[in-house]
């Protein structure tokens, strides 16, 4: 078997999103063979060392799992918290399989969040080159205008750089005081669509997203979770240009 360089190992082994396994080595929590390495183009035969992390020996996975769960609003988009706030962890109790999030929802917001094993998916989905799509219901304060719309697509200023909607919609108008919208992003920055909005002085209410990429919630109900399916799977990594 070729070599394999380790925060990979990590990743496939569902410790960690590879950007977060680099972090783990750098650290000093990963050793191979008991020996600490802290060299993130480290490589090795994952089939005949032992990884350890933190000590624990991690064992590759030999299958993967592809999950979309609707977060509800008031939960933490980690699958940790120290200070014992409710989180998407609490939903997958008893699984055997390392679950980590693809990207995350501000604690407020709810929706569609797709998590996962297969470090690859993880990391391609939540880069930016590989822009996938993000679409977001929004209720909003307001009416939201024709003026709204053209600026909103032309992009708006914002404290850390113009931000773009790729294709915005009057969903439901249902006074001048409050309405709802529909806005797709490819953009990941902390809070964008809730920023969006707010430059344009239409405070969000609520903010749900529907779609990531080619996966929609559908009927998915809040709390609750499904397997991925073949077709899902299938145009997802064609999108992150991945084979399975």
């Amino acid at each position: 078997m070729p070599l394999v360089r380790l925060h990979k190992i990590l990743a496939d082994a569902g410790v960690a999103s590879r950007r977060a396994s680099e972090e783990l080595i750098l650290d000093g929590r990963v050793s191979v063979d008991g020996l600490q390495i802290t060299e993130l183009g480290y490589k090795c035969d994952p089939e005949i060392v032992e990884v350890a992390v933190d000590g624990e020996t991690i064992r590759a996975n030999k299958s993967k799992s592809y999950l979309a769960f609707y977060k509800p609003a008031g939960i933490l988009s980690t699958m940790s918290d120290p200070e014992g706030r409710p989180n998407l962890s609490d939903y997958f109790t008893g699984r055997n399989d390392r679950l980590f999030h693809v990207g995350r929802l501000d604690k407020e917001s709810e929706g569609l969040i797709i998590l996962t094993n297969d470090g690859n998916v993880t990391h391609r989905a939540t880069h930016p080159s590989y822009g996938l799509v993000k679409r977001y219901l929004v209720e909003i304060e307001g009416s939201l205008s024709k003026a709204s719309i053209d600026a909103l697509l032309k992009g708006v200023e914002l404290e850390d750089g113009m931000a773009r909607a790729l294709d915005v919609k009057s969903v439901r108008e249902i006074s001048q005081k409050h309405s709802w919208a529909e806005v797709s992003i490819h953009e990941g920055r902390y809070h964008i669509v809730r920023r969006m909005f707010m430059a344009l002085e239409l405070p969000v209410i609520r903010l749900i997203r529907t779609d990531f990429g080619p996966i929609s919630i559908g009927d998915l109900k809040e709390g609750r979770w499904r397997n991925l399916n073949e077709g899902e799977l299938a145009k997802l990594f064609k999108d992150l240009k991945l084979k399975r």
